[in-house]
């Protein structure tokens, strides 16, 4: 069942559902109609009854009741003495048998209303009766209920006809309305059948009602936007990795020629060095920031305390041989974070090797700590970024002056590489005014 209910279709299952719910109530409320409407009648005839035998109780009590006792609408009426003989009763009535017998008619003074068979007063069908006490004597009224089994018959039939009938015309109705309610998904799913991928611009329609499809296709637009900004990112990242990667093989495939022509000179032995130590780095940022899209792949960081003004110490001796002199502001205390050492001393030499390439005098290196976060921060004297570029230069292979990073060695990784490690560490990365040059300030937890 479970297997059935599955294969079939959202519009089949949500008619099934709405028709099989309206079916129960109608079939609930036509038998609660045909119940409050039997309770109705059944009173109705009641109170006729009872209405006619007290009447007649009155009169009777009175002493001026005329014989035959009169009665209307089909009523019998008797008058029945303790010794239970028939002491007066309307025309047609039999005046030697009562209509109930001593038993019934012991239950009928006690107030119990019961049915009798017409054939007992001469009539058809069942008879209702109802007791009334008159002094000593019992007043009996049996009223015809034949208009009322008449009357429930009807209405069991049309309910029988009008029910299969109704119920076929709200499951057309609802399959209809269902339909046009899910035309916005029809929509949706032919909309994205038709994207192929090989454009940028390939959305997926939005209704105009602002309801939940119209907000599961502007979700899903997201989506793609999303992803072409992915595919996007990805076509560049591979135009600008292949851009990269030619320089350096090229460079190589020269002075490998000229080796194998003229022998090998002493002077391009150190050229061919750091032409490979410049593509091995390149090709370890392009590794790391490949696993920091893939957050399956990437290797999950060291949790240990690392003291950054050491860390920024441990950086400036890396560049002690850099053009320009890279000075460290001294701190009185450690400065405590949590994190992989290996990692934030990247995160330093990256900054203070971008730092160096654009200063024109020095760089200035410095531990802080700020409320409860540990700031590392590199200042360099340089020309300085305009306001409009310092988000964009975190981006793969962005470089302000192309010709003059590519000969200085710079591929346009660093920064990246140092917003994704400070990000991996819950820590920010912005670029200020020193006026003159640019300070890069990252912020980190402090651990103590």
């Amino acid at each position: 069942m479970r297997r059935w209910w599955r294969r079939r279709s959202l519009r089949g299952r949500l008619i099934l559902i709405g028709t099989g719910g309206l079916a129960v109530g109608f079939l609930v409320s036509g038998l609660l109609l045909f119940a409050v409407l039997g309770v109705v009648l059944r009173s109705t005839v009641d109170n006729g009854a009872r209405a006619t035998a007290e009447e007649v109780a009155r009169g009777h009590t009175a002493g001026d009741l005329p014989d035959p006792v009169p009665a209307s609408g089909g009523q019998v009426v008797q008058i029945v003495d303790p010794q239970h003989r028939v002491l007066n009763a309307s025309i047609g009535a039999d005046r030697l048998v009562p209509m109930l017998r001593k038993d019934e008619l012991a239950s009928a003074r006690a107030g119990k209303r019961m049915y009798v068979p017409g054939a007992r007063v001469s009539a058809d069908g069942e008879m209702r009766v109802v007791a009334v006490q008159a002094g000593s004597d019992t007043v009996l009224v049996a009223q015809p209920t034949a208009d009322v089994t008449k009357g429930a018959h009807v209405l069991r039939i049309m309910l029988l006809i009008v029910y299969p009938l109704l119920v076929a015309f709200m499951a057309v109705l609802a399959w209809r309305v269902v339909g046009a309610a899910l035309r916005p998904v029809d929509e949706l799913r032919a909309g994205a059948d038709s994207i192929t991928g090989a454009g940028l611009t390939d959305r997926l329609p939005v209704p105009e009602a602002s309801d939940e499809i119209h907000r599961l296709a502007v979700t899903l637009n997201g989506m793609l936007d999303r992803l072409a900004a992915v595919r996007a990112r990805q076509r560049a990242f591979v135009a600008d990795a292949a851009h990269e990667l030619r320089s350096p093989i090229a460079a190589m495939r020269t002075e490998l020629e000229v080796a194998q022509r003229h022998g090998v000179p002493e002077e391009l032995v150190p050229d061919l060095l750091a032409d490979v130590e410049r593509l091995g780095r390149l090709v370890d940022d392009l590794l790391l920031l490949a696993r920091a899209d893939d957050a399956h792949a990437a290797a999950p960081l060291a949790r240990e305390p690392v003291d950054l003004r050491h860390l920024l110490a441990d950086a400036a001796e890396r560049c002690r041989n850099a053009r320009v002199p890279v000075k460290v502001v001294p701190g009185t205390d450690p400065l405590w974070t949590v994190g992989d050492r290996d990692a934030l001393l990247r995160v330093a030499g990256n900054l203070v090797d971008n730092a160096v390439r654009h200063a024109s005098a020095t760089v200035t290196l410095a531990g802080l700590s700020v409320g409860g976060e540990a700031v590392l921060e590199v200042t360099d004297d340089g020309p300085g970024i305009p306001d409009a570029d310092r988000e964009r230069v975190f981006d793969r292979f962005t470089r302000l002056d192309d010709a003059r990073a590519r000969d200085a060695g710079g591929s346009g990784l660093g920064l990246a590489i140092v917003r994704e490690l400070v990000r991996r560490h819950g820590g920010t990365v912005i670029l200020e005014d020193a006026e003159p040059g640019v300070r890069a300030v990252v912020r980190l937890r402090r651990s103590i």
